[in-house]
């Protein structure tokens, strides 16, 4: 995206406060006055492995991360960027040199200061592991350091997505005298993960819950407002509404299954809040693993796609919460998704016609072939009930392989073991960070998470991407992401489902708690609770 960079000045002299969005629930008057103190208990799920999303692109390093360790900017609902451990930024005409100003007088979580050597040491790091980071750094030749408080990214290639990218949850930042000490694929234990952000985590027990404790030497007093953060892991969704309604936890992201949304709706104590967040890009796909011989069929493939009533997946499956969004671009991304790619027709006698041309009648017990069906447990369950009912339809017996994350995550991207996955590769603000990593073919690598999982490779593709992720002028890149959306969805390189975003349910006590673009994955440090609803 360009950025207005008049705006962002003015952002500046304002301190770096978040534009207002009319009407979000989230937001508390300008009339109430923060309460400082007190815990808020925050329901979870899946049982998070990765906490700080240096070296993942998963949704616990998103919305776990930014409570201990903060990026160079915050993000409004617009996507202008406000200051955070950087004060301001200026470019050069060329595009090729960021210049960063540093916040002063920040300390580590273990009382070290905050340097510019922290952000260089970063900025590699998540250029060597982080799945989007591969990409969105893929172009930085060095990251000067005149003093401790200058930053300088220096390019390549201009990369116009750059200034969006560097939030808490997207890159975080890390104390290169912590993180230096352990190889890049690992994540930090307890004891390591440090940050400079308003809380500190104090205790992790797996399968349990994480403790969060206010940041008495936080940068932005009297920030944080809470005392603490009990982060509960409840895998029962039916418990995790149970907990909601009783008062018992006072917020939660997807924490009901969608048919419970209505009911919760109702309730006076709770607020349910359905914004699609400007940081998200939600979409949800079906990917193919080309290592197996029969998907690397163009008719099989798309018989798949005939197979799969995408309004009904919305209808039925998804009780509505969504949107069909047929492209590999989210129609969430109205400024690069394409209007004319339309979802396939659903249609069962051609895609019969498809199978049996390619080779695979059915047998006597009318089916022709098994898959086996991996989904992303962020996910409903009903998507993938509802795809193994669908290509059940066609002969296709799909075997769900119900997984936790961290099974999902080795199954998918290092043992490989699977044919079809539903996933959630979110779009993210810009589709070189979002979509990029799911279809270039140097974005494949045996245990790297939410990547090119199909083993997916074509050199027009790849120069497609490549062009896009460089080009400063916006007209021309829109043409070459239209380009490459046509041969995606011609070649049914992936069966694109929905755009189905997020609900936040939270007590009516729990203030501001979604204050920017980054929706509920953001620091918790403007969060106050009201003493009544």
């Amino acid at each position: 995206m360009s950025i207005n960079r008049r705006h962002f000045n003015q952002l500046l002299l304002l301190g770096g406060a978040g534009l207002a969005l009319g009407g979000a629930p989230s937001r508390a008057s300008a009339a109430e006055t923060p309460v400082s103190g007190g815990t808020l208990n925050w329901a979870y799920y899946p049982d998070p492995t990765a906490l700080i999303a240096i070296n993942t692109s998963s949704g616990t390093g998103q919305a776990i991360g930014p409570k201990v360790n903060e990026g160079l900017f915050d993000f409004d609902y617009d996507l202008n960027p406000t200051p955070l451990l950087a004060t301001s930024w200026s470019a050069s005409d060329d595009g090729l040199r960021y210049t960063f100003a540093l916040r002063k007088g920040v300390k580590w979580h273990d009382g070290k200061d905050f340097t510019a050597e922290d952000v260089k040491f970063t900025i590699f790091r998540l250029k060597e592991a982080h799945p989007r980071g591969r990409i969105t750094f893929q172009n930085v030749t060095d990251v000067e350091t005149p003093d401790p408080l200058t930053a300088v990214i220096v390019l390549s290639k201009p990369a116009p997505y750059l200034i969006s990218a560097l939030s808490s949850s997207e890159s975080p930042i890390v104390p290169k005298h912590v993180y230096e000490t352990f190889k890049p694929a690992a994540q930090p234990t307890l004891a390591q993960t440090i940050g400079t952000g308003p809380f500190i985590l104090k205790e992790w027990v797996p399968g349990s819950h994480l403790i969060f404790d206010r940041n008495p030497d936080y940068w932005d007093a009297p920030k944080p407002y809470l005392d603490r953060v009990v982060l509960r892991v409840i895998l029962d969704p039916a418990a995790r509404a149970a907990a909601l309604e009783t008062g018992e936890i006072d917020i939660g992201a997807n924490p009901v299954p969608l048919s419970d949304i209505e009911r919760l709706k109702a309730n006076a104590n709770l607020v349910v809040d359905t914004t699609t967040y400007a940081y998200s890009g939600p979409q949800q796909q079906l990917f193919f693993n080309y290592e197996n011989e029969i998907l690397t069929k163009k008719d099989v493939r798309l018989a798949i796609a005939h197979a799969i009533d995408l309004q009904k997946l919305v209808d039925i499956a998804l009780f509505g919460y969504a949107q069909v969004s047929p492209s590999p671009i989210s129609t969430a991304l109205p400024k690069w998704y394409d209007p004319s790619i339309k979802a396939r027709e659903p249609d069962l006698k051609l895609a019969n016609k498809l199978l049996d041309d390619a080779g695979y009648p059915r047998g006597a017990n009318g089916t022709r072939f098994k898959l086996r069906l991996a989904y992303n447990s962020f996910l409903q369950p009903s998507y993938a009930d509802f795809i193994k009912q669908s290509l059940a339809a066609v002969g296709i017996d799909a075997e769900i392989l119900k997984l936790d994350l961290a099974t999902f995550l080795k199954t998918v991207y290092t043992d490989r073991a699977w044919d079809l996955v539903i996933e959630s590769l979110s779009n993210t603000f810009d589709p070189t960070l979002g979509v990029q990593r799911a279809y270039w073919s140097k974005n494949f690598k045996i245990g790297l998470v939410f990547s090119n999982a199909s083993h997916y490779s074509n050199p027009e593709v790849d120069a497609l991407l490549e062009a896009a992720a460089v080009e400063p002028d916006e007209g021309k890149r829109r043409e070459l992401w239209y380009k490459f959306q046509h041969i995606i969805h011609d070649d049914v390189v992936s069966v694109d489902l929905v755009a189905a975003g997020a609900q936040i349910v939270a007590n009516k006590r729990v203030k501001n708690f979604a204050p920017g673009a980054q929706g509920i994955n953001n620091s918790f440090g403007q969060i106050w609770l009201s003493p009544s609803a």
